[in-house]
């Protein structure tokens, strides 16, 4: 949800349309993350003034909007810091007042972009309305853009000449909620703030020489009083700050796994730390010189900066990133990445290290697929491959997760296991959950992360958490993540973004290796997260020889998984034929499964409503009876799931009960299975045919035909598949 871009050249002389054209591009690779409006800021013609142009509607508006502007493309730039954003309507409906970048005045002395929601922003609004602010919009944006410029005002009334970052501080002690911003002012020209708390921002680095290191110093307060001024700062009230406010409580959540098997899982420690002044030294101001952009010589080095909420729109320009941790502020200026805190955390690390990104520009391109979500679907064999690349040695039956293995004699002795997620995320933990209650012998409870938190489930040190997002950003996973650190409890994050904030955040995890998913429709991302949490089962049972067995059967059906979701694919003309006749112009279906299926019910149910725009329902067969089935004539659509399990009587017997009742199902059922050959044959219902495997691994393959499904229903409507409406792909606020 939204997106922040933004571009910094330093001693690499751009036109100012190399610029736009920069930061329009870095805005189109962030669409597939769901906005409603769209905006640039740059230098303007006048000596430090900015230049803002903003639209509602997609980039390619902007695109209009900016041929409309008509700034001079033609005017270079030796140094230059340009903003961007894609917006998503949280504050205020979509237009163009409302659009960001937002501006503290009407002279863009502070212009911010900012991805988030400001919880405190009406108590802010009403403070500067009595100050003699006037507001354009609706948005909570705005209160920071005029925060800014109220408190560097009162300080420079004051004597106070801040440094950018300093004032930035400032700033971030009157604001609550979650954000991610960027912050360009007439100030402070050719310089830029990012800063984060919640909500996800990396800094690409891009130079012709190499960096002397490869991380960037996190810079403390000066705990000495030397050159301190003598007088206090201001704060946004107008009173100044003291050092006697400035007592808090440190919480550290890291703990090594020997922690937790010697019973001292407790990770909740506080400490007395001393918040030091906001103010930094005056007299030694920017002496300090970030070790990563030294020269040889003392020259200034020529470097761009590139900075995003996403690494995808970053990828095409350079592959060292470094990702922002919560509270960091980080301050680009004369060539340097400088990254500084308000305060020195105890156990907090001190450097951000610049990474290496392993994605391929041509992973976030379409290729021959006329969508991302038709490309993702394809990619599946080749992403659950990559899934247990490297993880599972077959000859061997044996299975090492890396960032697992130091941990697992300590889940091993969890009281039990809470998977926490959301939406697709938490159909691949219900699909699993079985399994890893018969390995483990583990009981497992499975959460939607808002009403994990709604309830405030009781939650102890010896629980296992695993948390399973996708983009690892997804706000509600995020704060339950955190709700459970504080009561001590182990956590395991399940993840497809490296760097993203839960996997920095829990204690140990897996990466699933999906690679970058575009669509809004996570399709390769469930079927990854589904290997991955059935590799972690099997991580947990592996000095169980009562499960040898079991376990072999689920290994080496594994191996085959690749080659069989390729075999379903070819199961598309079908299905699409299906899509034009059985199912068009449909307005609900019925969905059912039961065991291992019902997950694959739900999913399937969740796609096509996500993306045809149908409403669709997953049903547990065994409840047939107590209500649903009042539903089922000869007009409802209704797909069933008859593959070979234990329970195959029980589907059985829910199938037959719906074509007594003159229900025509489609049934997606196992290749050469002599049962629904008969039937098919005698009673009004299709089927469609899928490989069979392992119980615990055939929802694997039977969503597949449901991804399509969903796929072709909403081709055959018009509607634009990867971009679905009032959805975003990253869910980064509440």
């Amino acid at each position: 949800m939204c997106g922040i871009f933004g571009y910094c050249n330093y001693l690499v002389e751009k036109s100012r349309g190399e610029i736009m054209d920069t930061l329009v591009e870095g805005l189109e690779r962030l669409e597939y993350r769901g906005y409603d409006s769209t905006g640039i800021a740059i230098d303007g013609d006048e000596i430090d003034s900015t230049l803002i142009i903003k639209q509602i509607g997609k980039v390619a508006a902007l695109k209009e909007e900016i041929a409309r502007v008509n700034p001079n493309r033609d005017v270079t730039f030796v140094s230059h810091c340009g903003i961007a954003h894609t917006r998503w309507a949280t504050h205020g409906e979509p237009k163009q007042v409302n659009c960001h970048p937002q501006r503290s005045d009407p002279n863009n002395e502070f212009v911010i972009v900012h991805n988030g929601i400001i919880t405190n922003f009406r108590e802010l609004k009403t403070l500067l309305l009595n100050k003699g602010y006037k507001f354009e919009s609706d948005t909570d944006t705005e209160c920071i853009a005029k925060l800014f410029k109220h408190l560097y005002d009162i300080n420079f009334q004051n004597g106070h000449e801040l440094d950018f970052h300093e004032l930035t501080k400032l700033v971030l002690l009157e604001i609550e909620g979650s954000y991610g911003l960027l912050c360009r002012s007439s100030h402070y020209p050719n310089e830029v703030i990012a800063t984060r708390k919640g909500s996800p921002l990396l800094i690409g680095v891009k130079s012709e020489k190499k960096l002397k290191v490869d991380f960037v110093d996190v810079e403390f307060p000066d705990e000495s009083n030397i050159g301190k001024p003598d007088t206090p700062l201001i704060a946004a009230n107008g009173k100044a700050i003291h050092d006697s406010d400035s007592s808090i409580t440190v919480t550290t959540n890291k703990k090594n796994p020997s922690a937790f098997l010697n019973g001292d899982g407790n990770s909740s420690e506080t400490h007395d730390d001393n918040l030091l002044p906001i103010a930094a030294n005056e007299f030694n101001l920017r002496y300090s010189q970030s070790r990563a952009f030294l020269s040889e010589d003392g020259s200034p080095t020529p470097v761009e900066f590139f900075l995003s909420s996403d690494a995808s729109s970053v990828v095409k320009h350079t592959k060292k990133v470094l990702f922002l941790e919560d509270d960091d502020i980080a301050h680009i200026y004369d060539g340097e990445l400088h990254i500084h805190r308000s305060r020195r955390e105890v156990g907090a690390s001190m450097t951000r290290s610049i990474q290496t990104l392993e994605m391929e520009l041509a992973q976030i391109m379409k290729g021959p697929y006329k969508h991302f979500m038709q490309k993702e679907i394809y990619e599946q064999p080749e992403s659950t491959f990559n899934t247990m690349r490297g993880r599972i040695d077959f000859d061997n039956n044996s299975i090492n997760l890396g960032g697992l293995k130091a941990w697992l004699p300590a889940i091993r002795r969890a009281r039990r296991i809470i998977m926490v997620a959301c939406g697709t995320s938490y159909h691949s933990c219900l699909a699993t959950r079985a399994i890893f209650e018969e390995l483990s012998e583990i009981p497992v409870s499975i959460e939607l992360a808002s009403d994990f938190l709604d309830r405030r489930s009781p939650v102890f040190r010896d629980d296992i958490c695993v948390f399973v997002s996708q983009s690892g950003e997804t706000a509600d996973t995020m704060l339950a993540l955190n709700y459970t650190l504080e009561r001590g409890a182990l956590t395991v994050g399940i993840v497809n973004t490296v760097g993203s904030s839960i996997s920095r955040a829990t204690h140990c995890g897996v990466h699933i290796n999906a690679g970058p998913e575009i669509g809004v429709a996570s399709t390769k991302a469930y079927t990854s997260q589904y290997i991955a949490l059935v590799m972690f089962a099997l991580s947990l049972s592996d000095d169980r020889v009562s499960k040898l067995e079991r376990r072999k059967a689920i290994i080496q059906g594994l191996k085959l998984i690749p080659s069989q979701v390729k075999q379903v694919l070819k199961l598309e003309p079908r299905i699409k034929e299906l899509c034009s006749t059985k199912l068009a112009d449909q307005k609900s279906l019925l969905i059912l499964g039961r065991g291992y299926q019902f997950a694959s019910a739900l999913e399937g149910a969740l796609k096509i409503k996500e993306i045809s725009y149908m409403h669709s329902e997953g049903v547990l067969a065994g409840e047939l009876k107590h209500g649903v089935l009042a539903l089922v004539d000869e007009n409802l659509p209704i797909i069933a799931f008859g593959t070979r399990d234990s329970l195959f009587p029980k589907v059985l017997s829910s199938i037959e009960q719906v074509t007594a009742r003159k229900g025509h199902p489609i049934v997606i059922c196992n290749e050469n299975d002599e049962v629904w050959n008969e039937k098919a044959a005698t009673s009004n219902l299709e089927t469609l045919e899928v490989p069979q495997t392992v119980d615990c691994l055939q929802g694997l393959l039977n969503i597949v035909p449901l991804q399509l499904m969903s796929y072709w229903l909403a081709v055959n409507k018009g509607i634009d598949v990867d971009f679905p409406r009032n959805l975003a792909k990253s869910v980064t606020v509440e």
